[in-house]
């Protein structure tokens, strides 16, 4: 009789112990699979890197002047032209700069901060007019190189008078939507109680 029961006893501490095991790499398991996929979504949503949400054009007019002085400043040659810039000017969130972090147990992608709008691109095309070179100041491809960068420069000061800055922060809304839909497709939720987005909500209905 107590034979039977100790092999009773030892079905049920047997039984006991692979279910403990069973279960024990089923939750390790269920829980590297949900590390694994918060880590791809993270990359995912990483991926897109730069969104553009605003695109901008600028038709500007750009008086180029250089002077050149020699011979104890006694001679001066000076080259001048007219330059015509129409550029094309993109404003976006770079989404590296999110801050966010993962709840594996709630399946959660929570957003603690959203970058803010910038500048993304210039892309200027330069159209010469009225070109004036000096006796020894003449205009050389270095110059050219130049002055792209100058116009590149030039249209960005004409940014933040242009209102791009304040179109693109309304656009903050729409484009955290965009990131939880991009969580939503492999089941997670997204959180970004933390952001202050109460006032983009209601500019965004208002449209």
């Amino acid at each position: 009789m107590s034979d039977i029961l100790e092999l009773f006893l030892g079905l049920i501490l047997g039984a006991i112990a692979m279910y403990w095991v069973f279960s024990f790499f089923r939750k390790k398991r269920s829980k590297e699979l949900t590390e694994h996929q918060s880590t791809i979504l993270l990359d995912k949503i990483k991926s897109v890197c730069k969104l553009i949400t605003v695109e901008g054009d600028f038709a500007e007019i750009y008086r180029y002047e250089n002077t050149k002085e020699r011979f104890l400043s006694l001679v001066s040659s000076k080259k001048k032209a007219l330059i015509i810039i129409n550029a094309k000017a993109h404003i976006g969130f770079d989404l590296k700069k999110l801050q966010m972090y993962a709840d594996n147990d709630k399946k959660r992608i929570i957003l603690t901060n959203f970058p803010q709008p910038e500048i993304l691109s210039i892309s200027p095309e330069l159209q010469f007019y009225d070109i004036q070179n000096g006796l020894f100041n003449s205009f050389t491809p270095t110059d050219l190189t130049s002055l792209n960068m100058e116009a590149k420069q030039h249209i960005r000061d004409k940014i933040p008078q242009s209102g791009l800055m304040d179109t693109a922060n309304k656009e903050a809304l729409e484009a955290v939507l965009l990131i939880e839909k991009i969580v939503e497709t492999i089941g997670w939720k997204l959180d970004y109680s933390a952001l202050e987005m109460n006032n983009r909500k209601k500019e965004l209905l208002e449209k």
